[in-house]
């Protein structure tokens, strides 16, 4: 499988060139076009009770798509997101990473979609019970509302909510104000996440429910 990241960092958009026999699994909705030599199938996202937990508490999908290269030469297949953004990919071997909703694409076949349990301050937060969690051995992609920035945490480190987009799961992820009560609703931070650990995370530098708060009040004097 062959791979490149175009039109990066604001409308990144990924072409996939499989080579005969190959496969290449996507989140529902993430396909933008593709060659007539592959087909693609659909299948429930991790197994059916995975794939519940990821619909009804995570925020994900129900189903993802499996294209594969059933031809005699490569076959290219062009995967994008909904938000613009950046994409990226990381390869795994043996390890995991866990994703905020929305913020899987696609991976290799060599790749296991589960879930991990976030905790009830995470629920609060508007985040969801659950987050997903991939493993195993091969290449991940996964996507972001603006510029996507990598991170190593080395102790503790403080993001807001809406800016994490995915974390090594040995991480530690707490929620709690900002500051002070008066001090959190006044400053418009409310809650945070405050991480404890040793591990990589990922940060979006723009926020999905940023853009809705800047646009509901436009949208009213229409």
């Amino acid at each position: 499988m062959n791979y490149e990241i175009r039109n990066k960092p604001s409308f990144a958009t990924i072409f996939v060139t499989l080579n005969p026999g190959e496969s290449l699994v996507a989140e529902a909705g993430a396909m933008a076009s593709m060659d007539v030599g592959l087909t693609i199938t659909t299948e429930f996202s991790g197994g059916f009770f995975s794939a519940l937990l990821r619909k009804f508490f995570g925020g994900e999908s129900l189903f993802v798509n499996v294209f594969r290269n059933t031809s005699q030469k490569p076959q290219q297949v062009v995967l994008t997101q909904a938000s613009p953004g950046d994409i990226t990919c990381i390869t795994l071997r043996g390890n995991a990473i866990c994703f905020q909703p929305g913020a899987y694409i696609a991976s290799s076949r060599g790749v296991k979609m589960g879930v991990g349990w976030a905790g009830f301050s995470s629920f609060f937060a508007g985040e969801g019970l659950f987050r997903l969690k991939v493993s195993g051995d091969g290449i991940v992609f996964f996507g972001c509302y603006g510029g996507l920035t990598k991170y190593r945490v080395d102790g503790q480190f403080v993001v807001d909510s809406e800016h994490l987009v995915a974390y090594e799961p040995g991480l530690k992820l707490n929620i709690g104000l900002a500051g002070g009560l008066i001090g959190s609703i006044t400053s418009g931070e409310g809650l945070v996440n405050r991480i404890t650990g040793h591990g990589d995370i990922y940060l979006q530098s723009r926020s999905i429910g940023g853009l809705v708060k800047f646009l509901t009040p436009k949208c009213y004097f229409r």
